[in-house]
């Protein structure tokens, strides 16, 4: 039996995600992706564009040749990364473009935040899966060491829900377009969220992590048996919290945001 995939593959306007990962959205979708490796989603709205078969490339989208992106997507499948190398960065892409759809200008945020810019992986690995059961994604050293955490936790009676892993520019950009639909103010949103290109969780080492019964990203977090245990042994996996209370940033308090702090000799 084939083992399963386990690593995304990572261009600017193209993911390559494992087949089986995926649902079908469409009646005849759930037969293709059953016989495909993978299957080439787009970045911007997570449309399906095409499956990988056996035989060969099969379009999910009419006109795929004129999709941006896809060379570069068809070259990282003619030659994918060694699955022990170590993943490198993509180029920052559109950067100036999503910030400009929110009204915000690059260097002037980043003065006012103090965030450092954060690429997004080439490669990432799969750590499980989240508390809504959808892939957890991450670089494969923070992968290697969630896992290790979460298992340390679960011998000692305390359950780790992952929230959120990696996200890349777009879904970051999807953020701020959604909540700016309920009617929120953009310097609200930006108490909680960084703009895109700017947020921990395009590095693939941040997480947010929840406790069973308790709802996701609130600040009562810090009252359950999870944050304690994650205040005494995080820093044993290399785990740390990004945003205590009072940070530089204009972040909100976030004790459930933790990021995965690599040692010097192998950052």
């Amino acid at each position: 039996m084939r083992t399963p995939l386990r690593t995304l593959l990572n261009t600017p306007d193209i993911e390559l995600w494992p087949a089986w990962l995926l649902r079908a959205r469409a009646s005849g979708d759930a037969r293709t992706l059953a016989r495909a490796t993978h299957v080439l989603r787009r970045k911007r709205d997570g449309g399906y564009l095409a499956a990988v078969l056996p035989e060969g490339l099969m379009p999910l989208q009419p006109r795929l040749s004129r999709e941006p992106g896809l060379d570069d997507a068809l070259d990282l499948l003619d030659d994918p990364p060694r699955a022990h190398s170590r993943a490198g960065t993509l180029p920052l892409h559109r950067l100036a473009e999503r910030l400009d759809a929110l009204g915000l200008e690059a260097g002037a945020y980043a003065d006012d935040c103090g965030l450092p810019l954060v690429p997004e992986p080439a490669q990432l690995a799969l750590a499980g899966f989240d508390r809504y059961r959808r892939p957890l994604w991450l670089r494969a050293d923070a992968a290697r060491a969630w896992t290790r955490m979460h298992l340390a936790a679960a011998r000692e009676g305390v359950a780790l829900d992952a929230i959120s892993g990696y996200r890349s520019h777009d879904y970051q950009l999807g953020i701020f377009e959604r909540k700016r639909a309920r009617g929120l103010a953009l310097a609200e949103i930006l108490k909680v969220n960084a703009a895109p290109g700017f947020s921990e969780h395009h590095s693939g080492d941040a997480l947010d992590i929840g406790a069973p019964g308790e709802p996701p990203a609130e600040e009562s977090f810090e009252q359950t048996a999870a944050f304690a245990w994650l205040q005494r042994h995080a820093a044993g996996f290399g785990f740390a919290m990004s945003y205590p209370r009072g940070n530089p940033h204009g972040i909100v308090y976030e004790p459930w945001h933790w990021r995965y702090r690599r040692p010097a000799a192998e950052a």
